[in-house]
């Protein structure tokens, strides 16, 4: 699948993977800073953002789709770095093609298995009836019902796009909604990458903990691990210099 990217900057290319609901918009304030030292790729995963949609979607085809990227950019080894389900693809591109990968950056995420926790959100965007809004506002009203977090519901309308016939989704919602459970599957039990790998936690946030440092350590012996203080899960949103600030001093 060819997959809608942004390239910016110059310099050893540096590609990032947004995570579930997201797009590569997402990292657009990020790559203002990162393009000053980095050939950025800023890139859509399948079902998200400007790229194609398809009813397969797990991480064997994402990890197939970034490779099809790289190859038509005519670029043999990169930085690679993916938050969340990103995170997730990256993991897995890195130990499916570990030559392909210089250094490896995880924000956010771990190699186990997480259960599903999206219902609510996937419950209030189903709810909304295309059809029937006439505003953001309208679709903000009704995703209200269901998520309370303002910031949340900002977060998940970015995906909500309009032409001259109305409102639409740049998501795979219904893709989504039904394999649902593929975001949240466990690397392979002997996968391993053993090139330089650094996992940027959330210092707020569960989805790195201490008990999964020795999971970490059987797929990616040649690790570090960063807690950015006061940061949630979308610690690039919430702590953007911090990021910034690890990606340099790793990368480099």
């Amino acid at each position: 699948m060819k997959l809608n990217f942004r390239k910016s900057g110059s310099g050893q290319p540096l590609v990032i993977l947004h995570g579930l609901f997201g797009s590569a918009d997402n990292w657009f304030s990020i790559a203002r800073e990162l393009e000053k030292d980095f050939t950025l790729y800023l890139v859509d995963q399948r079902n998200h953002g400007d790229s194609p949609q398809d009813e397969e979607w797990n991480y064997s085809v994402m990890v197939e789709d970034l490779k099809e990227l790289l190859n038509d950019e005519g670029l043999s080894e990169v930085f690679l770095m993916g938050h969340s389900m990103g995170g997730k693809t990256a993991m897995n591109f890195a130990i499916e093609y570990p030559d392909r990968v210089k250094k490896l950056i995880v924000a956010d995420i771990s190699p186990r298995y997480y259960p599903v926790h999206h219902q609510k959100i996937l419950e209030g965007l189903n709810s909304i009836k295309l059809s029937e809004i006439h505003s953001r506002k309208d679709a903000d009203d009704q995703l209200a019902q269901y998520i309370s977090i303002p910031g949340i519901r900002q977060f998940l309308l970015k995906s909500l796009g309009r032409d001259r016939t109305g409102f639409y989704w740049k998501i795979n919602l219904p893709v989504i909604t039904e394999n649902i459970e593929e975001v949240g599957k466990a690397l392979d039990e002997d996968g391993k990458y053993e090139g330089p790998t650094l996992f940027l936690a959330g210092g707020n946030s569960d989805y790195i903990q201490q008990s999964d440092l020795q999971d970490i350590l059987h797929h990616f012996p040649n690790y570090e691990v960063e807690f950015i203080d006061g940061a949630g899960h979308w610690l690039h949103a919430e702590k953007p210099a911090e990021v910034i600030e690890e990606v340099r001093k790793f990368l480099k």
